[in-house]
């Protein structure tokens, strides 16, 4: 493949990727838009046709996720022999290198172990091939790339493509937000179309969502029955940045899109409208509707399912039934779902006689709990969740009753879970006005308040967080169970959560890298909202969630004193600091941490701010080797080591007490004159050197830096800011 170039490559083949079980779909939406061929895989369509094609799929496809460019298959047995074959295409012919690119690596082979360091390999070829020709290298953005390039890797094969799409094409620009567990838009209109919406709308049927949530299905169909094309929101595309990209014919498939658009939202459009029971659902859902300007179109209010009833501001006979309800995990939320279920299929019995429904599921015996029987059912995925999408013909269809199992009832707290769950229900009132007034989503609830019930629970948004500490030797191990028992019993009563949305570790002192081990390998990652921050946690896989709740106000205040400086983040963790300093308008950030899982979750939390990598620095090194041969300067420096660390990467042994008087020193040596450093850490009894307090101007500053919910743990850290004499 040396010195490939676009004018090699078949401008006639593509590839659309698309969710599990929507392949057929996709498949005759693409020759609807006139592909010549087309051949269904998993989870994707293979077809053919013109330049044309492609951008009207990307334009109007309401199914795809991807529309890929294939350029070609690489030799790749190795990571060198990935980069030989990366670096033989002709780069500069496909695009210039002033663009930012990205790399989306799948696959391992025997030499080829994780995706991380395929992509590395792969960027590095890139940027070297530029450089080698044009003395200029484009730069990466995992956020926003102008270039996302695709590669797969099967066995010692590496199948290379450019992202024509620019990105998935579900995100259609209007949700912003969505709730708990979101209905991604191409799978909604996958939803619509197995359910013949686009059939019922041209015969004048209304259409409406009981649990309609961010309003994702009703904004789609919406979409469908106006004929305006889903990407028409979009704010740009990968193809509008590739030398192949024709401007001319692009602007006039797109104002001919428009120009449907305007006919479509000026037309007698079909009735649309959604319920929910959460206040705050409805206005997210208000708010993605203003922003696509359908608020003429589509209406929701607030009503739960029990209450619902057919509109009769004008006669509707027939119409769509659509929802995507709530899905259980585990035994006891099962079996409260099948009442919410139960009421769908009493309302959908009673209120809309003749009508269509259709009910996505995770669970068919959810399903079944609604009383009626389905016609027809199809297997989907809702990500990694199977899912089944039963449609029902609700004009000759009735409700079978006496089959459903009555709801559990609450669980019945011993005498020591009813102590600890009053005592959780009196710390949630009492930090109540706290936690609205300043909007905290994460924040520790419980800290061993009462010593017999020795945990500390931390809220992270609608899910709960809970370290048991190590018990006293002087505790039973039948006792210490028993009241782990009462805490898993108490949670879920006490603040309302459902018991899957509670993790449970158990925190004992630890040495060195013992504290950074895995407990689980989910790979889950949680966003919460700190400040004006976007910041990923993990519940389940680390003893540590990547987010020190106590250190909240320091971050805040960082982000407040950022702006225009250059910011210094020591021992880095997951960047949650490096993160607040950025948006604060740092000139630049650099962040120094050993951990590669702690560096790459910093890259993946700069990434969900829409933090591009050119001025935020990542540095995987020793701190203290760094700083003994750095050469750069810094306006404002964070300091937070570990109590004691026994690395293999390191030289030597690290405790804060007995060496952080020269680690501090170090970092002063590279803070510039007018700069401040502040040095933290949560060694139990720590005392400053008192060297430092003759060389440096040296302030205590742990009473400031105590959040409101760790006021009764004031020894949680210690915190100083020092400047210059």
């Amino acid at each position: 493949m040396n010195g490939l170039s676009a004018s090699a490559i078949d401008t006639n083949a593509w590839f659309a990727t698309c969710p599990k079980g929507v392949e057929s779909l996709l498949a005759q939406e693409l020759v609807s838009l006139g592909a010549e061929t087309s051949r269904e895989t998993v989870a994707g369509v293979y077809f053919s046709g013109s330049r044309a094609l492609a951008y009207r799929a990307c334009l109007w496809s309401r199914l795809a996720n991807r529309v890929l460019w294939p350029l070609g298959q690489l030799e790749a047995a190795d990571g060198d022999t990935l980069y030989r074959s990366i670096k033989g295409v002709d780069w500069g012919s496909l695009f210039d290198p002033e663009r930012s690119i990205t790399i989306d690596f799948s696959g391992e082979n025997k030499h080829i172990r994780n995706t991380q360091f395929g992509a590395q390999r792969t960027k590095d070829a890139i940027v070297d091939w530029f450089v080698a020709r044009a003395a200029r290298r484009p730069s990466v953005d995992r956020a926003h790339p102008d270039v996302r390039l695709n590669v797969r890797l099967v066995r010692d094969r590496a199948h290379l493509s450019v992202d024509f799409s620019g990105g998935s094409l579900h995100q259609r620009g209007y949700r912003l937000e969505a709730g708990a567990a979101p209905l991604k838009e191409n799978l909604a209109a996958a939803v619509l179309l197995r359910a013949d919406w686009p059939g019922v709308a041209a015969r004048g049927g209304a259409l409406i969502d009981p649990l309609c949530g961010s309003a994702t299905l009703l904004l789609e169909g919406a979409l469908m029955a106006a004929d305006i094309a889903p990407g028409l929101g979009r704010k740009r595309f990968g193809f509008e940045q590739l030398r192949i990209h024709d401007a001319g014919q692009w602007q006039a498939i797109l104002a001919d899109a428009r120009g449907r658009a305007e006919r479509g939202r000026a037309a007698q459009l079909p009735e649309i409208r959604g319920y929910d029971w959460d206040p705050a659902v409805i206005r997210r859902a208000q708010e993605n509707i203003a922003r696509i300007g359908l608020e003429k179109v589509v209406r929701v209010s607030c009503k739960p399912v029990s209450g619902l009833k057919k509109p009769d501001h004008r006669p509707l006979p027939f119409g769509l039934l659509v929802c995507n309800p709530p899905y259980g995990e585990r035994i006891g939320e099962k079996q409260r779902l099948k009442d919410l279920y139960r009421q769908l299929g009493e309302v959908m019995n009673r209120e809309f006689k003749g009508w269509q429904a259709a009910v996505l599921t995770s669970d068919l015996d959810l399903g079944k709990a609604t009383g009626l029987r389905s016609h027809k059912r199809y297997a989907l995925y809702n990500g990694r969740i199977a899912a089944s999408l039963l449609l029902f013909d609700l004009a000759d269809n009735e409700l079978r009753t006496g089959d459903i199992a009555p709801a559990p009832a609450a669980p019945v707290l011993s005498e020591g879970a009813l102590m600890f769950a009053n005592r959780i229900r009196k710390n949630r009132k009492r930090l109540a006005a706290w936690v609205k007034r300043e909007q905290v989503e994460c924040y520790r609830l419980y800290d061993a308040d009462m010593p017999e019930y020795s945990v500390a629970v931390d809220i992270y948004g609608q899910h709960v967080h809970v370290a048991e500490y190590q018990a006293p030797k002087s505790i039973s191990a039948q006792a210490s169970g028993q009241r782990l028992d009462d805490v898993r019993t108490a949670l879920p009563v006490a603040l309302g959560v459902a018991a899957d949305n509670i993790v449970y570790k158990q925190r004992s002192r630890q040495r060195g890298s013992e504290q950074y081990g895995r407990q689980d390998n989910r790979g889950e990652l949680l966003t919460v909202r700190e400040g004006a921050a976007k910041l990923l946690v993990n519940l389940h896989d680390y003893l540590d969630t990547g987010l020190f709740l106590d250190h909240r106000p320091l971050r805040l205040r960082i982000a407040q004193e950022a702006r225009g400086k250059d910011f210094l983040n020591l021992f880095c963790y997951t960047g949650a600091a490096t993160v607040h300093a950025a948006l604060g308008g740092a000139h630049s950030t650099t962040s120094v941490d050993l951990s590669n899982t702690y560096l790459h979750w910093l890259e993946e939390n700069l990434a969900a701010n829409g933090l591009q990598e050119g001025r935020h620095t990542i540095i995987r090194e020793d701190c203290q080797s760094w700083l003994a041969r750095t050469r750069n300067r810094y306006d404002l420096v964070l300091l937070d080591p570990p109590s004691f660390s026994n690395s293999k990467a390191m030289a030597d042994s690290f405790d804060v007490q007995r060496d952080h008087a020269e680690l501090v020193r170090k970092a002063m040596a590279v803070l510039r004159r007018k700069g401040h450093l502040y040095f933290s850490n949560n060694r139990r009894g720590f005392t400053l050197d008192k060297s430092l307090h003759d060389e440096f101007q040296c302030q205590d500053i742990t009473g400031q830096t105590l959040p409101t919910d760790f006021q009764r743990n004031r020894k949680i850290h210690c915190c100083w800011i020092i400047r210059h004499k």
